[in-house]
């Protein structure tokens, strides 16, 4: 049996992918279905990709598979091929191509197995992920968003929709789907008869969060096929106005896809138009937050003058002071203010989801 993990440092495997010649293609794809053995499934999947130099971010469960990957340009044919094949289920799997790709946004293949493909905290045996509802294209989208009896539900947490969303979409406030799923049936209780359409990054949380409402007894329930990524891509194609605003957010090294010249944010520092994300550059902390340049350069990439002042400490005592405390909540949160985040509270266990 081949060996089924990494044994080279992240450092070697980004410097690599760095100095790879070839372009590659960054894809996400995700299917609800069920496996019987996933670690199996994963065994035999891992050693395949791994033969076509796949790098990227795979979740399979009993409930399916979730995967953002790049793959070399020369065997992205053999890989849809072979994808396509390996399982009944991805006979023509929805394949979401990125908008914005420059092939550096991963550098290793990571697989593993969980619980849920997307933590949704739902409990109830009752719960059909597979009575979904109605997929809406493109234009089907642009038709109903002006529609004063439809309300567009945004299901990505609130980082995300701070820096793009549709018009007059709704934000459920929270850094977790877990969290949003029953946020978004009592926010909308009142709202029974109208048309709900719910979108996020590339489907597959809007999916399972269609199947909810209609679990908890909403009716008209719809949502964007393919996410934000295949909407963008099908409206610039076929000539039609795009209505989603700002940037996609992305779960990779790129934080970000461009989808309109809008820029809806603000600095988290200083308040200017500004709506790029990065990660604070103080090892004890890493905060997601939106950065300008300009406080860029004035806090050193942190995201105070706590952190600043901790990354410039020497390396030895910058770990003692790591040491045995908890690291930093990874994501701003406007109501707890900049501050308050770097004073080391821990991060929720899924901040990390991705879609």
């Amino acid at each position: 049996m081949p060996v089924l993990h990494n044994r080279i440092s992240n450092e070697e495997l980004k410097a690599r992918m760095l100095a790879e010649a070839e372009p590659r293609t960054t894809v996400s794809f995700y299917k609800y279905f069920h496996l019987d053995d996933p670690k199996a499934f994963r065994d035999r999947l891992y050693v395949d990709l791994v033969k076509l130099n796949v790098f990227g971010r795979i979740y399979v469960a009993k409930e399916g598979i979730n995967a953002q990957i790049s793959v070399p340009q020369s065997q992205f044919e053999a890989f849809k091929q072979h994808l396509f094949t390996c399982h009944p289920a991805f006979d023509n799997i929805r394949l979401n191509i990125a908008l914005e790709d420059d092939g550096k946004s991963f550098w290793v293949l990571r697989f593993k197995v969980r619980e849920r493909i997307v933590a949704d905290g739902i409990d109830d045996e009752t719960f059909d992920p597979s009575n979904i509802g109605e997929y809406l294209k493109a234009e089907q989208v642009n038709a109903m968003i002006d529609d004063p009896d439809t309300l567009f539900v945004d299901m990505r947490n609130h980082y995300e929709y701070e820096v793009g969303h549709f018009d007059k979409a709704i934000e459920v406030p929270s850094d977790t789907f877990r969290d949003q799923l029953p946020m978004a049936v009592d926010m909308l209780k009142d709202d029974k008869d109208k048309k709900i359409v719910m979108y996020c990054t590339g489907g597959i949380r809007c999916e399972k969060a269609s199947a909810y409402m209609l679990h908890n007894g909403f009716k008209n329930v719809y949502h964007v096929e393919g996410g934000i990524i295949e909407y963008a891509r099908r409206a610039k194609e076929q000539g039609l106005p795009v209505k989603f605003k700002g940037k996609n957010f992305v779960f990779d090294e790129r934080m970000g896809e461009r989808i309109s010249d809008d820029v809806i944010a603000h600095c988290h520092q200083c308040g200017a138009e500004c709506d790029n994300h990065t990660n604070c550059l103080n090892d004890g902390c890493h905060l997601l937050f939106i950065q300008c340049p300009s406080c860029a350069a004035k806090f050193d990439g942190c995201c105070s003058e706590i952190c600043q002042t901790e990354l410039k400490l020497p390396a030895e005592q910058q770990r003692a002071l790591r040491a045995g405390r908890e690291n930093g909540n990874k994501i701003f949160n406007k109501s707890k203010g900049l501050l308050q985040t770097t004073m080391h509270i821990p991060a929720p266990k899924d901040a990390s989801s991705v879609d």
